[in-house]
């Protein structure tokens, strides 16, 4: 009996070892163009790099670490072919879409702003963004919870990039269309007739929201199981996690005009109508956008900022991604990031990070919209909207202004 209980207990033991492997190998964690760090300075933890930096790990992680660390090893010498290909990116693309169509692309140049300026923004967004998430007495929902607290389905705008070792939070109405098809591009994760996409504008728009296009966080548990925490929270220390963010304000402007100045027939059914019954009076409403917009019926700014505040809209469901808080998408209290770009200065940022990265020598990011939503224009957008809203507006979004250094509105609180 004791020879049978041993035989049963290696046999066990070995299949373990070898699901573990076919993860690690399976997920292909770390190829020849991964990259850890290696060009960011932080104040916490410079020149991080494949096998260093590690700090106490539970058990499974620590075994899974020594797997991804000797994979890395093995494949660091493998030659990086792909990076002797430059995209250019040069040429105009075609406006598919309704929405880049009205907005059109901005093609002018820009000059980039000096590296050392450059490393000296990220580390005083860091610290901002550190300082009040360890502040005591600033608070917001969600903001004491730990990364095992977060549940998975919050985790679906983290996109991964097992190719380069990069994590990526979308915000949209962030320039996420655009760094979507980075990823894309980096990952491999698209194939025209059997070919992966090198130029990001190349890549149609809905594809690129298509969420199968995506490795994301929320899908681990699916591939995974048990182990999805664990290397979650291996590939969040090794790998190299940006975000780009955007005065909160001028972003719920961008949102609106996106999606309720154009037609747009599935934010109309979902959002349009319910908010044009309760807030505007109306009965008997078209059923398809096409029709209420020839009629003059459209969600007035007014009608758009009521629906925000109006303790009701979260009971029936979370915001919209397009205009849910930052924080709530991408956890920057709970998830330590490397580079945080903001769309007021994205050209710059932009480059600068494809450069840390060491992926600017495969592709440039796509240039700006020319008719991109300003911050000169909250003033107007705001004027006929009540004191107490944008007041109560802005606790609604206060910890995306603190957390992330844009100031106080203060020309909009006030008589």
């Amino acid at each position: 009996m004791t020879k049978a209980r041993l035989l049963r207990l290696s046999v066990v033991l070995v299949s373990i070892f070898m699901i573990l492997l076919i993860i690690v190998y399976w997920d292909n964690v770390g190829t020849a163009h991964f990259y850890l760090h290696t060009s960011f300075s932080r104040p916490h933890s410079p020149g991080i790099t494949a096998g260093e930096d590690w700090e106490a790990l539970p058990d499974v992680d620590e075994f899974l670490a020594k797997l991804l660390s000797s994979s890395l090893k093995q494949n660091s010498s493998t030659p990086r072919k792909t990076e002797q290909l430059l995209v250019q990116g040069s040429s105009k693309p075609v406006a598919s879409n309704l929405e880049e169509n009205v907005r059109g692309y901005d093609w002018s140049t820009h000059n980039d702003r000096n590296s050392l300026d450059q490393e000296q923004v990220q580390i005083e967004r860091q610290r901002t963004l550190r300082e009040f998430c360890a502040n005591s007495s600033f608070t917001f929902p969600t903001k004491e919870r730990s990364f095992d607290d977060i549940p998975n389905y919050e985790l679906n705008h983290l996109i991964v990039d097992d190719r380069h070792g990069i994590i990526y939070c979308y915000v949209p109405k962030v320039a996420c269309t655009n760094w979507k098809r980075v990823m894309i591009v980096l990952s491999e994760s698209l194939l025209d007739q059997g070919i992966p996409y090198r130029n990001p504008l190349d890549i149609p728009r809905e594809h690129v929201h298509n969420t199968s296009t995506h490795l994301t966080f929320n899908k681990f548990w699916r591939r995974y199981g048990k182990f999805s925490r664990h290397l979650m929270k291996i590939k969040l220390k090794k790998y190299t996690k940006f975000l780009f963010v955007r005065d909160p304000f001028v972003r719920l402007i961008s949102a609106f005009r996106s999606k309720f100045e154009l037609e747009n027939e599935e934010f109309y059914r979902r959002f349009a109508i319910p908010m044009l019954k309760l807030y505007s009076n109306h009965t008997n409403l078209p059923t398809s956008v096409s029709e209420a917009f020839g009629a003059g019926l459209k969600v007035s700014f007014s009608d758009f900022i009521q629906y925000l505040l109006d303790p009701r809209t979260e009971k029936m469901a979370p915001f919209n991604e397009h205009w849910r808080q930052v924080y709530r998408l991408c956890h920057p209290c709970q998830i330590d990031y490397d580079f945080i770009g903001k769309l007021e200065t994205l050209d710059e940022d932009a480059a600068y990070l494809l450069q840390l990265l060491k992926v600017d020598r495969l592709l440039r990011f796509p240039p700006s919209y020319r008719n991109r939503t300003a911050s000169s224009w909250e003033d107007n957008w705001f004027a006929k909207i009540p004191l107490a809203w944008r007041q109560q507006l802005y606790k609604l979004y206060e910890a995306d202004f603190v957390l992330f250094g844009y100031p106080k509105p203060e020309n909009l609180l006030k008589d």
